[in-house]
């Protein structure tokens, strides 16, 4: 895995050994980048459930001003910050070692991200709670970009209900990219 473009371009990324995280591939995030590139300058993003902390750190790399990225595992943490530290991109970021809705909940009363990309352990619904709780929430507004990574079998019919809806969504060989906003 490697940083696709950008300031820290062809950078290698660690990443964690073993089934607890799932990088993604270097097609499937250049295919996801060239989505969101018009949102990523200056942009304050947020990666949920980040693992090795590639999706940020690309975000980064190519000219977000802040990135806060949020992962539970320990080890995975720990390779984030390294990660962070290998690309010189640590000073812009912020690393919170705690289950997602925990960091959103501690977040709360901040401005609103620009971007918050999120790619939770599929088919357990995590998806579903963070958008239930982001639907009330000071840290995304009708002009945030969610970007949920999801595998092909996820249900987003109940979407409506929580007050976002889907404008993109990019399917790949076994997983998608549902694209969000909430409705104005």
């Amino acid at each position: 895995m490697r940083v696709i473009a950008g300031t820290a371009r062809s950078m290698p990324l660690k990443t964690v050994r073993g089934m607890e995280t799932r990088p993604t591939t270097d097609k499937t995030k250049e295919t996801l980048f060239n989505v969101l590139q018009p949102d990523i300058p200056d942009c304050r993003f947020l990666d949920l459930f980040a693992g090795s902390g590639g999706i940020a750190i690309e975000a980064l790399s190519r000219g977000a001003a802040h990135a806060v990225l949020v992962e539970q595992n320990g080890k995975a943490a720990r390779c984030i910050q390294e990660n962070l530290a290998f690309t010189r991109t640590a000073e812009r970021a912020e690393v919170h070692k705690c289950e997602a809705l925990t960091a959103l909940r501690r977040m709360e009363g901040q401005k609103p991200f620009d971007v918050i990309f999120m790619d939770p352990p599929y088919d357990q619904g995590l998806e579903q709670q963070v958008l239930h709780y982001l639907a009330d929430s000071t840290l995304a507004d009708e002009y945030t970009v969610i970007v949920a990574e999801a595998s092909l079998e996820t249900d987003f019919s109940w979407l409506e209900e929580t007050g976002f809806h889907a404008y993109k969504y990019k399917r790949y060989k076994t997983n998608q990219h549902v694209f969000l906003q909430k409705k104005g």
